[in-house]
C-alpha cells in the first residue's frame, strides 16, 4: 500500500513539474521573468531538475540582469549537459556580466596531454566507449575461437589485444574523469562584494575581493569559512554564506 501512495505522489509532482514548466515558459515568452523564476525555482525546491530547467532559469536571470543566479544556474545544466553549445554560449555572455575578470593558468607539459585526452568526452560516454568496445572483443573472440585457419585466428587475436588495450584506456578514463568530478567543489559568489582573507578569520588580512558571478573552487571547509581556489589558482577563505556550492 506504501509502495502505490509513494508512486502516486511521484506522478503528481512530475504531473506538477510538467504544468509548472510549461507556465514558467509562458510566462517566460510575455516577458514576465520574475513570476517566470519563482515557478521554475518551485521545481528545483521539489526535487525535480534537468538541464533545460536550469537553462531556462539562467535565461531568466539573465534577463533580470541578476549574475549570480544566471552563472549558477547556466553552470548547473552544463553539470547535466556537458556538451551543449547553447548553454556554454549564454554562460559566457553571464559570465560577461560579472565584475571579475579571472584567469585560468594554462596546464603545460604532460600533465597538459593527459588533461586534454581526457577532457575530450565525459566520464559517462568514456564509459560508453568501454562497453561498445567490449562487444567488439567478443565479437573478435568468437571469430578466433571458430576460424578455419591459422592465418584467421592470428587476426582475430591480435584484434583482441589491439581492442583489450583500448578497453583499458578508456575504463581508466572513465575513472579518472569520475575521480575528477567528484573531487572538485565549483562554487559561485552570491555575494555583491566579498573580502576573501588570507586565514579563516574575520580580522584576518585581505587576500582580495570577489564579487557575484565570480567561480570559485573550494578545498577546504572550518566551520563558517571555505577555503577557495581561483582559476588563476589565487587561493583565499571566504564565508560559506557568501557562495553556493554546484554540487
Amino acid at each position: 500500500m506504501k509502495k502505490i501512495f509513494y508512486i502516486l505522489v511521484l506522478i503528481s509532482q512530475v504531473f506538477y513539474a510538467q504544468s509548472a514548466f510549461e507556465k514558467g515558459n509562458e510566462l517566460y515568452k510575455k516577458e514576465k521573468y520574475e513570476e517566470a523564476a519563482v515557478l521554475y525555482e518551485g521545481i528545483v525546491k521539489s526535487g525535480q531538475q534537468s538541464a533545460e530547467l536550469y537553462f531556462n532559469l539562467g535565461n531568466t536571470y539573465y534577463k533580470l540582469h541578476k549574475v549570480a543566479p544566471a552563472v549558477y544556474n547556466y553552470e548547473k545544466a552544463l553539470l547535466l549537459s556537458p556538451d551543449d553549445a547553447e548553454i556554454q554560449t549564454n554562460l559566457k555572455f553571464a559570465q560577461k556580466m560579472a565584475i571579475d575578470e579571472i584567469k585560468v593558468v594554462p596546464k603545460v607539459g604532460f600533465s597538459k596531454m593527459i588533461n586534454d585526452a581526457l577532457d575530450v568526452f565525459h566520464y559517462d560516454t568514456w564509459a560508453g566507449i568501454a562497453t561498445g568496445l567490449s562487444g567488439l572483443f567478443l565479437l573478435f573472440f568468437i571469430g578466433y575461437y571458430f576460424g578455419s585457419t591459422s592465418l584467421l585466428k592470428r587476426t582475430f587475436f591480435v584484434g583482441m589485444i589491439v581492442v583489450l588495450f583500448f578497453i583499458l584506456i578508456s575504463v581508466a578514463s572513465a575513472i579518472t574523469e569520475r575521480n575528477n568530478y567528484k573531487n572538485e567543489r565549483p562554487a559561485i559568489v552570491f555575494a555583491e562584494v566579498v573580502s576573501v582573507k588570507s586565514e579563516p578569520k574575520t580580522n584576518a588580512p585581505e587576500a582580495f575581493v570577489l564579487h557575484e558571478g565570480a567561480k570559485v573552487f573550494v578545498l577546504e571547509n572550518q566551520d563558517k569559512w571555505r577555503k577557495v581556489q581561483l582559476t588563476d589558482e589565487t587561493e583565499g577563505w571566504i564565508e560559506k554564506d557568501a557562495i553556493k556550492e554546484l554540487k
